[in-house]
């Protein structure tokens, strides 16, 4: 029988929300909107990185990472290349709602 995970790893999940739910989290929607660094130094400092890599594919890809979140480097590159604002959204109303849940 194969290993197919580790021990204590978390399953195989997407994001908590949907890449264009703006209307979950006003606030958060309206700071990517008209304060977009501001947004993404929020999420650089959450994951304890530098201000300057809060946005684009690489954090994104990270955050995937570290919880299992379905999806690909492509993927995160084509979605962060599209659509900046709405990407750097949903991955603060990931990061709020794991919070709240204590899993951040």
């Amino acid at each position: 029988m194969a290993v197919t995970s580790q021990p204590g790893s978390l399953s195989p999940s997407d994001f908590q929300t949907d890449l264009f739910e703006c209307c979950s989290d006003c606030s958060t929607c309206l700071c990517g909107y008209f304060c977009l660094p501001c947004l993404g130094c929020s999420i650089a400092r959450h994951m304890g990185e530098c201000c300057l890599c809060g946005l684009g594919p690489a954090i994104r890809s990270v955050y995937r990472t570290k919880y299992n979140i379905k999806g690909s480097m492509c993927k995160d590159y084509m979605i962060a290349s599209c659509c900046l604002p709405c990407a750097s959204c949903q991955l603060k109303r990931d990061i709020d709602m794991r919070k709240q849940q204590g899993i951040f």
